[in-house]
């Protein structure tokens, strides 16, 4: 911080330089206009400014650096008769950049959990309208009475069966397992070739179609962001005949497309999971909600019992909204060419945050408190009577039930509420999460961020620069729009959470500003030494020689180090290595 105040000072005190030369005076001031000199000056002067005020708004995420160890087999001992339910929503949008296998991997993944399944229920929002995704969810649902049982004779991980069957077949010793393990991964990839083979033919077969009553919704004229709404319970988990091969329970499974139409806004992944929040509560109810990208799958069984020790501790749970999980990807590379992976982000500054009880919500892998998302403020010393079973709609068959939630997902349904505003996900963003998890801190409550050895949840990340791009200007658009509206942490959060988290959550809302300094400072000294301009103080005794140099060493080994490791990864994605 000194060493910042004192090129500040430096700079307010040369602002219009004397020279611009490096020694003689006269024999530069007559080859460089002054004009341009000052302005350069000024902008070096901003930029650092800019680099300063934001150095100072990192720090705050390294004063309160926590991480959490939950106790989940003393969980079971204690409340192994009294867990809650949970709900798990998975959204997908489009079946051709998110293909239906890819769906119901994560689907299974979620149905797999080593969890009591009549608790359990799995929500799937497909914005797309598609009945392929339809088709693909009706073979998980038939292949989940398989898979579920081998997943927790053998406890298997991860519990998707694309990438569990990825791994090699040779570590295989135990013979009786052995032709388990062929057995399934022949099921599974006839699952998937069916899947696939329906997708190119560009149709669903008449003699499938037959297979379940919801294909007669397709049976109109469906395109895209025009069709209505959709709901269709592949497995009723009321239903005490609806069990797997060994006679087990099945977790609950819904498919829901909500109805959209041209002159509606339909707001994106947020009316897609306000649209489950509002279902959801009519069939199970329960009081805690995964939320899960299509493309990212559980890769840890005991997940649910190790977030659910934050939920239900006795001192601290009330106040807890949500707990977030770290993104993990699968596919980046070993130098992370495009940075995906955000290591810098995930393993320290979302920690720092947690210190605060302010994580944010980052949009997938994070489990809610019901109550938290309809808008409900918290109250100290209001305790959730979170063991008790949902007993709405008991004796409605499961006809009725699909008819009366279609209105919930219609497209009038949210008009003149306060859905998108005081309850669900907050939209007018399209970084809805983070807002979302802003407003939720400012009722009150409070966030925690879980990161274990082994991580609770493994998706894909974008494998081309285009794609990489795009998404992280999205980001950057959403985030600074955030912090110039009314919800800006310095103003909306005032007051509501610590100053620390306020400064945390500036890190990301001000990454698109931030990128200016940093174009200044790589464009204009660079121009300014060819032009033999000086932007930077001269060093009138010789006794500094030895640290400056020293200083210019290091510098020119992290530039030598930098530029190796470009071309390690360069070299690594080009040869993949």
């Amino acid at each position: 911080m000194v060493g910042i105040c004192l090129i500040w000072f430096y700079r307010l005190k040369n602002i219009i330089p004397r020279t611009t030369g490096y020694h003689d005076d006269h024999d530069h001031d007559d080859h460089q206009p002054a004009e341009g000199r000052r302005w350069a000056w000024i902008g070096m002067f901003m930029a650092e400014v800019g680099f300063g005020l934001y150095w100072v708004i990192t720090q705050s995420v390294r004063w309160s650096f926590i991480r959490f160890y939950p106790l989940k087999d003393g969980l079971s001992n204690r409340y192994e008769n009294m867990l809650p339910g949970m709900d798990i929503f998975v959204c997908t949008a489009d079946p051709i950049m998110e293909p239906p296998t890819l769906v119901i991997n994560t689907v299974l993944s979620a149905m797999s959990y080593n969890y009591p399944p009549e608790k359990l229920s799995v929500y799937v929002s497909d914005d797309g309208g598609s009945e392929f995704t339809f088709y693909a969810l009706l073979e998980a649902s038939l292949f989940s009475k398989h898979w579920i049982p081998f997943c927790k004779r053998f406890n298997i991980e991860p519990r998707a069966p694309e990438a569990y069957f990825s791994q090699h077949y040779s570590s295989v010793q135990d013979n009786k397992f052995a032709q388990e393990w062929l057995a399934f991964k022949k099921l599974y990839e006839d699952m998937k070739n069916r899947i696939e083979t329906v997708i190119k033919l560009g149709k669903v077969p008449q003699e499938t179609r037959k297979r379940h009553k919801g294909f007669s919704e397709w049976n109109l004229n469906i395109k895209k962001n025009d069709h209505q709404s959709i709901v269709q319970i592949l497995i009723d988990g009321r239903d005490t005949t609806a069990v797997d091969n060994e006679g087990s329970r099945l977790p609950t499974l819904v498919y829901m497309a909500r109805e959209k139409r041209p002159n509606w806004p339909h707001n994106f992944k947020a009316g897609a999971i306000n649209a489950l929040i509002r279902v959801s509560s009519e069939i199970t109810n329960a009081p805690f909600i995964l939320n899960l990208d299509c493309d990212m799958h559980s890769n840890n069984a005991d997940t649910i019992r190790e977030i659910l020790c934050f939920f239900m501790d006795e001192k601290k749970g009330d106040e807890v909204a949500f707990v977030q999980s770290p993104q993990s990807f699968k596919n980046v590379t070993k130098n992370d060419i495009y940075g995906s992976a955000f290591y810098v982000t995930q393993e320290l500054e979302f920690a720092g945050m947690g210190g605060y009880g302010a994580t944010p919500y980052c949009g997938t892998g994070c489990f809610h408190r019901r109550e938290s998302l309809s808008g409900k403020k918290y109250s100290k010393g209001h305790r959730v009577q979170w063991n008790i079973e949902a007993k709405k709609n008991e004796g409605k068959s499961v006809n009725d039930l699909e008819e009366s939630l279609k209105v919930l997902t219609s497209c009038s349904y949210e008009k003149d509420t306060q859905w998108g505003k005081e309850m669900g996900l907050v939209y007018g963003f399209s970084v809805e999460d983070a807002v979302t998890g802003l407003v939720i801190q400012c009722r009150g409550w409070k966030s925690v961020y879980y990161n274990p050895e082994r991580k609770a949840f493994v998706g894909v990340a974008p494998t081309t620069l285009e794609v990489c791009l795009v998404q992280n200007k999205r980001w950057s658009e959403g985030l600074y729009q955030i912090f110039l509206s009314k919800y800006c942490p310095f103003i909306y959060g005032h007051g509501r959470i610590k100053l620390g988290a306020q400064m945390g959550y500036s890190i990301y809302l001000l990454w698109a500003p931030i990128s200016l300094p940093v174009l200044f400072y790589v464009i204009v000294p660079s121009l300014c030494l060819l032009k033999g301009v000086a932007l930077f103080p001269q060093i009138p005794y010789p006794y500094i020689y030895g640290p400056v140099s020293v200083f210019h060493f290091l510098v020119f080994y992290f530039l030598w180090a930098l530029s190796c490791c470009t071309i390690a990864r360069i070299t690594n994605e080009e040869y993949g290595s």
